[in-house]
């Protein structure tokens, strides 16, 4: 017998994505912060909005990502959305890694990175247990989804 195949997950239209971030962060600038954000807890994973400077423009780009802590860190994935593509704000956050996020108690200094060869299974099997298709849409991708570590820089 053969073994049954592992249907990968469905994913929405590639409009559907992008319009729902654009609706997000939609919500969080007419709302001036109020609405659009969320801590992250144990079970589940936080929203914030990350400020970068444009690697070729200089100016501010904005971004709302999902988010879980680990220690004083903020962790993240260079998903966007799925597609293979790399996310605008990763590559503008590896051109310029101290950044700005806003998170529902205030906005905190932080410097970016990615997750090295140590740190990646153990971020990865954390952001795992929030999200069981993780590794199938990870499969999507023709390139490594980068974890991203946002680590507060001192003051």
């Amino acid at each position: 017998m053969s073994e049954p195949s592992k249907k990968s997950p469905s994913l929405p239209p590639r409009w559907f994505i992008r319009s729902f971030w654009v609706a997000q962060r939609a919500a969080y600038s007419v709302t001036g912060g109020r609405f659009g954000l969320r801590t992250a807890t144990a079970d589940r994973w936080g929203m914030m909005h990350l400020r970068t400077v444009g690697r070729r423009t200089g100016e501010e780009r904005k971004a709302i990502l999902a988010y879980f802590e680990d220690g004083p860190d903020l962790v993240t994935m260079a998903m966007n959305g799925w597609a293979d593509p790399e996310p605008a704000w990763w590559l503008n956050l590896q051109a310029h890694p101290d950044v700005t996020v806003d998170l529902p108690g205030g906005s905190r200094a932080v410097h970016g990175r990615a997750a090295n060869p140590d740190e990646r299974p153990r971020l990865w099997a954390m952001w795992a247990a929030h999200d069981k298709d993780l590794d199938a849409f990870a499969a999507r991708r023709s390139r490594e989804t980068a974890v991203v570590i946002l680590s507060p820089r001192p003051e």
